[in-house]
C-alpha cells in the first residue's frame, strides 16, 4: 500500500485479516482493533496489524458489519467514472447471460455480487425500483442512480423512473428510516412485464419485495417443460408464477393455491391476461392446512406438485423451527403423489444450505414410502449472479424430481 492515503484506517486482526484475503467483503466490529474517527457511511481502508492494505470499503457505525468492503486495489479512485465503470460492467454482464428478451425485467444489481454492498436493483419494463440496505450506498445514491440511468440509455433502454422501496425494517441495522417513493421520474407505479412469454401486472409500491420475484424465471421454464398433460397443484403460488407457466407449457388443469386473497386475485387477473384462466382455477387456502386435507379426502387428482414457499427462516436462530416446516409441507406433498408423479420443490433461505435442504427431502422421501428420481437441481437465475467467495449470495435451492 502506498505510503499516503486520504482514507482514515480500520486496523484488522488477523482471524478477519484472513477472512478478508479468502475473498469476504465484510468486516466484522468484532475484527477491528483500531478505529479511525469518520463519519457514518464514508470510504475507510482496512489494514492489517501489520499495515498490510486489505481493501477500502464503507463504514457502518451501527451495524455488526463495520466495514463493506468495495475494492481491493489501492490504486482505484472512487469517482464518477469508477462507479460507472462498474455499473457498466453489471449491465454488459446481464446482457451476456440472460436471453435479449429477459433484459426489460431483471435484476440490474444484485448487491455485494455486483460491487455495490447493500444495493438492489430491478427492472420492470420502464421502472427501476431500487432497496438501499447500506449506509454507505445510501449517500452515494444520489450519484449512482443517474449513472445507472445513463448507462441505460447509452444504450437504448428507456426507462421512466426510479422508485426506492425502503420499507424494510433491516435499514434500521444501519441507523436508516424507512420510506418508499419516487427517487426521480414519476406516474403511474403499476407496469407490466413480460417473463417466459407470459404478461403480468406489477406494483412496484406495494408488490412483495421491489414488486415481484425474478429469480425463478429459468426454473418457471424448467417446470413448463414437463407439465405438458399435468395436473398440476401449485402451492404458495403468489401472482402465479409457476402456475402460468405450467398451464402455458400445456397442462391438462392448473390449481393455484396462496393464503392471501389479494395475491390469488392477482394471480387470476394475470390468467385471464394471458388468456389460460380456462384450465385453472384458484385457491385461497395455508398449504399446511390443505396439503392434509386433501390426504384425508383420499387424495387429490395431481400428478404434478409444485411447492415454491417463502423464506422460512431469516436466521440461523430459527433454523431448527424452519426445518420441521420444510419437512412437513415436502411430506404432505409427496403423500399426495402417484408414483411416476413430479414434485417440483424450493427454498429461498441462505440460512437453510443446500446439504440441508437435501437432508430434509430425502427425509420426507424415506417418512413417505417413496423414491426421489432426480430431474434437475437449478439455483436462482444468473441475474442474480453467485460469488463463492461470499456464500450469503447463494440462497435458492430448487429441484425437480420424479416419484419412483
Amino acid at each position: 500500500m502506498k505510503s499516503e492515503r486520504e482514507y482514515p484506517r480500520f486496523t484488522v486482526t488477523a482471524k478477519g485479516t484472513r477472512w478478508v484475503e479468502q475473498g469476504h467483503p465484510w468486516i466484522y466490529a468484532a475484527e477491528i482493533t483500531e478505529e479511525a474517527d469518520c463519519e457514518n457511511g464514508a470510504l475507510a481502508d482496512a489494514v492489517s496489524e501489520k499495515g498490510k492494505y486489505l481493501g477500502t470499503g464503507f463504514v457502518s457505525r451501527d451495524s455488526k458489519i463495520r466495514l463493506r468492503l468495495i475494492s481491493r486495489n489501492a490504486n482505484d479512485r472512487f469517482d464518477a467514472a469508477f462507479w460507472k465503470r462498474r455499473l457498466q460492467y453489471a449491465w454488459d454482464y446481464r446482457k451476456t447471460v440472460l436471453r435479449p428478451e429477459d433484459l426489460s425485467c431483471c435484476r440490474l444489481i444484485f448487491g455485494e455480487a455486483d460491487g455495490f454492498p447493500g444495493l438492489t436493483v430491478d427492472r420492470f419494463s420502464d421502472i427501476l425500483v431500487t432497496q438501499t440496505l447500506s449506509v454507505g450506498i445510501e449517500r452515494r445514491k444520489a450519484e449512482l442512480f443517474p449513472l445507472l440511468l445513463e448507462v441505460l440509455a447509452g444504450d437504448g433502454q428507456q426507462i421512466r423512473g426510479v422508485y426506492e422501496r425502503n420499507d424494510v425494517p433491516i435499514r434500521a441495522l444501519e441507523g436508516l428510516e424507512q420510506g418508499k417513493g419516487w427517487f426521480c421520474g414519476g406516474g403511474s407505479t403499476q407496469t407490466e412485464i413480460c417473463e417466459n412469454g407470459i404478461f403480468y401486472a406489477v406494483d412496484v409500491e406495494n408488490g412483495q419485495k421491489t414488486g415481484f420475484f425474478l429469480d425463478q424465471k429459468y426454473n418457471r421454464l424448467a417446470v413448463a417443460r414437463l407439465a405438458r398433460g399435468k395436473r398440476v397443484l401449485d402451492c404458495f403460488t403468489h401472482t402465479g408464477s409457476f402456475a402460468l407457466n405450467a398451464a402455458k407449457g400445456g397442462a391438462a388443469h392448473v390449481t393455484a393455491v396462496d393464503v392471501s386473497a389479494a395475491a390469488i386475485e392477482l394471480a387470476k387477473a394475470n390468467a385471464r391476461r394471458n388468456g389460460l384462466d380456462e384450465r385453472m382455477d384458484f385457491v385461497t387456502a395455508d398449504v399446511f392446512d390443505l396439503l392434509p386435507e386433501l390426504k384425508a379426502k383420499g387424495g387429490a387428482p395431481y400428478d404434478f406438485i409444485i411447492l415454491d414457499p417463502p423464506a422460512f427462516t431469516k436466521s440461523r436462530k430459527t433454523a431448527d423451527r424452519a426445518e420441521r416446516g420444510y419437512k412437513e409441507i415436502n411430506l404432505r406433498a409427496l403423500q399426495l403423489l402417484p408414483r411416476g408423479g413430479y414434485f417440483a420443490t424450493a427454498s429461498c433461505s441462505h440460512f437453510m444450505p443446500s446439504e440441508r435442504f437435501v437432508s430434509i427431502l430425502k427425509s420426507a422421501a424415506l417418512d413417505a414410502g417413496v423414491e426421489l428420481r432426480q430431474i434437475e437441481a437449478r439455483q436462482q437465475a444468473p441475474d442474480h449472479p453467485i460469488l463463492w467467495n461470499v456464500p450469503e449470495t447463494d440462497y435458492l435451492k430448487f429441484y425437480i424430481f420424479q416419484v419412483v
